[in-house]
């Protein structure tokens, strides 16, 4: 509709007008050396520290579960119940999920895993909004950060977005906004329409 229309093109228009003000903005103010390396201390600083590679079977009652977690505690092998019980997509590969870090996953899930040893599983199952798991942590490995050079760039984009927000927040701090509507005012006698 010309409606839609309309607003994109004030859309664009805006975004247009937000990436000129960015640029001008933001054009002597490229990260030093020192906000970079603080910047990368930060990131590294919340980074995880280990990854987990688990196996998981994964159904939707605690009672089958339970069931499940018995048949393994009398010697069954995880990766057979897995390939044979699991609703996940990961049965086929005996509910392997490969190396993740605790933040990818659901917190009861991820709270289980690093309680485990490498060779133990959930000795009662785990609910989360997918089901009721059982797990297995296969092993666990120190997880290296990024070095300074490789991640050097994104450092820059992300000191640049964060510098460019605080500009626009304090804008809009002291920013007055009239939103009163006045109506146009009336043509002058004798203005043709």
């Amino acid at each position: 509709t010309q409606t839609d229309t309309a607003a994109l093109i004030e859309l664009q228009r805006l975004n247009i007008l937000q990436q000129a003000l960015s640029e001008k903005y933001l054009k002597d103010k490229q990260p030093t050396e020192k906000e970079l390396r603080a910047e990368y201390e930060t990131q590294v600083a919340a980074m995880p520290r280990q990854e987990y590679r688990a196996r998981h079977i994964l159904v939707a009652t605690e009672q089958f579960a339970d069931k499940l977690v018995r048949e393994l505690k009398r010697g069954a092998k995880f990766e057979d119940v897995a390939r044979r019980e699991s609703m996940d997509g990961s049965k086929e590969n005996g509910g392997d999920l490969g190396w993740f870090t605790p933040d990818r996953m659901v917190k009861p899930f991820a709270d289980a895993v690093v309680a485990l040893k490498p060779g133990e599983f959930t000795q009662t199952p785990i609910q989360t909004p997918y089901g009721w798991h059982i797990i297995r942590l296969e092993e666990t490995r120190e997880l290296e950060p990024p070095t300074y050079d490789s991640v050097k760039q994104r450092l820059e984009q992300v000191i640049l977005a964060r510098k460019f927000r605080d500009y626009v927040d304090g804008l809009m701090k002291t920013a007055k906004v009239d939103n009163r509507l006045e109506p146009a005012p009336a043509p002058a006698a004798g203005d043709s329409a």
